[in-house]
């Protein structure tokens, strides 16, 4: 009698198929030009709005913040110990997470099967994208989120080519260590097990190895989330003040961000990515990305989520399109066209994300302006500090022997907390998300120069307030104009101003936008 035997699934033949070699060397030139480029500009302009607020929490680590996980502020606590309080020292850990992006993403390329061309195609690719220029250039929590994101998105696609479930803790780990940059990386994990649920293959989900990873997992952020249940989930509020801070523009803006987040010129080759990742009989198995990135982009417009957040998993479609686009390539004409969208593509986003240009540039030219609002954030604090500094010498001995400074937003304060004491100022506290927790000033402080704030909000709170300056700069940097007012004897102890003053929300000049239920945080809201 005739034997038979079963067909292989679809999905078991495009597990069993070997992945190509990995050229290390090519990768790890690419990663190596991009520390080197990001370094090399580190210290032009200056700390951006951000950065300034995380060198300040590292100096009061906590398992949480109000407006972040502890990673960030405990990097730049290191940073400052090993090379000093100074911008390129501050900026060296995110150049070499951005170096690790760029090889890791020539790592996906080769899990879907890609040589060497697509592996180099795809590490540069990520290393020109307007995202990881941003992430790579300034120490916020973009640099260690986009790393979580794209190692994460490395681990489970290779976990669904080799249907080998004792990946399944690495990915915990890599998720645990994700959350404690920022919290968003849980919006991942959900997308992309909606996809495997959907799409399959769900068989990687049997065993005992994703319990281990989820156990990981929740050990690693298990801190982060106990200060987060002690302090009443403020990353709960800070959520919601940022998506009606966005309001209907994040939906508006939704697909234009789409594209500017790898760059305009290359924004065909993540979707050509997206698309294969759909239609390509030997990458079938892969399917479940891309539905997480299309359930995930339902889910941002839907609850009027940032759409930036989808920036990572982009990274991994780039990635991907790049098999696609060195395959299509073939021809000497579409090679050109191929190698003409990535230059222009890093050229652009260098302009965006980079300081290469003068300054000045980005002030004077509309184009610049908008393309440019990243270096705008990073320029005239120590001219503010300057500013500030004639309105503390202008008091009388006697109230500048007692005067402190209040500033609006945390990125006021860290600026006169990193360049107020070249010019004697006293110490400058915020209101703002965790800044408040830094400190208040003392009962008995009746001398405060106030900074950005509302002048008739917060002149309430005083017996008097005068103004005695405004911000000037040549620059269209988001505080500019911002009041300086003397203000004296306060109407209350300053432990219930306090309670007054302290809001959440995004900066307000930084977004033009915020929410809060603070009056006095002198934002207004839109």
């Amino acid at each position: 009698m005739a034997t038979t035997t079963s067909k292989p699934s679809a999905s078991s033949r495009d597990r069993s198929i070997p992945v190509p070699a990995l050229y290390r060397w090519p990768l790890l030139t690419v990663s190596v030009v991009v520390g080197v480029l990001l370094l090399s500009l580190s210290g032009r302009y200056g700390y951006h709005v951000d950065e300034l607020y995380n060198r300040v929490s590292g100096n009061h680590l906590a398992w949480g913040y109000v407006d972040q996980p502890p990673l960030v502020a405990l990097i730049a606590r290191g940073e400052t110990l090993l090379f000093g309080d100074n911008l390129t020292g501050l900026r060296v850990v995110p150049a070499l997470l951005a170096c690790l992006d760029v090889w890791v993403s020539g790592l996906i390329a080769r899990e879907l099967g890609g040589g060497r061309g697509a592996q180099v195609f795809a590490a540069v690719s990520t290393a020109g994208s307007v995202v990881t220029l941003n992430a790579g250039h300034m120490l916020t929590t973009n640099g260690p989120d986009l790393l979580s994101w794209v190692t994460l998105g490395w681990l489970f696609i290779r976990l669904l080519r080799t249907g080998d479930s004792r990946l399944w803790p690495a990915i915990g780990a890599v998720a645990g260590v994700g959350v404690l940059a920022k919290n968003l990386i849980v919006l991942l994990i959900l997308s992309l097990l909606v996809g495997l649920l959907v799409l399959g293959p769900r068989t990687v989900l049997r065993g005992r190895h994703l319990a281990a990873g989820t156990a990981i997992a929740a050990a690693i952020s298990a801190p982060m989330v106990a200060w987060q249940i002690a302090h009443g989930w403020p990353a709960v509020k800070m959520s919601a003040a940022l998506t009606i801070a966005l309001g209907a523009d994040s939906r508006v803006a939704f697909v234009p961000f789409q594209i500017l987040m790898i760059g305009l010129f290359l924004s065909p080759v993540w979707i050509s990515g997206l698309v294969a990742l759909f239609r390509r009989p030997a990458w079938r198995a892969y399917r479940s990305v891309a539905l997480g990135y299309l359930f995930m982009s339902v889910l941002l417009v839907v609850i009027g989520g940032d759409p930036e957040y989808t920036a990572g998993l982009q990274v991994v479609l780039l990635a991907a399109g790049s098999v696609v686009a060195v395959g299509w390539a073939r021809t000497a004409l579409r090679r050109s066209v191929a190698c003409g969208a990535l230059v222009l593509n890093v050229l652009l986003s260098a302009v965006m994300m980079l300081p290469v240009l003068p300054a000045a540039w980005y002030g004077s030219n509309p184009v610049l302006k908008e393309l440019g609002v990243s270096q705008l954030d990073q320029s005239g604090w120590p001219q503010l500090a300057r500013e500030v500094a004639g309105v503390d010498r202008s008091l009388s001995p006697q109230d500048r022997a007692h005067a402190v400074i209040y500033a609006n937003h945390y990125g006021l304060a860290g600026a006169l907390d990193r360049y107020g004491p070249q010019y004697g100022l006293p110490h400058a506290y915020s209101a703002h998300n965790s800044y408040a927790d830094y400190g208040r000033p003392a009962d008995g402080t009746n001398v405060v120069i106030a900074v950005g704030v509302d002048r008739a909000s917060f002149s309430a709170l005083f017996q008097s307030c005068t103004l005695a300056g405004t911000f000037r700069i040549s620059l269209p940097v988001a505080d500019r104009g911002a009041d300086f007012l003397v203000c004296r004897n306060p109407r209350e102890s300053w432990a219930r101003l306090w309670k007054q003053l302290t809001w959440i929300g995004v900066a307000c000049p930084y977004t033009s936008a915020v929410v809060t239920d603070k009056s006095t945080s002198g934002c207004s809201m839109t």
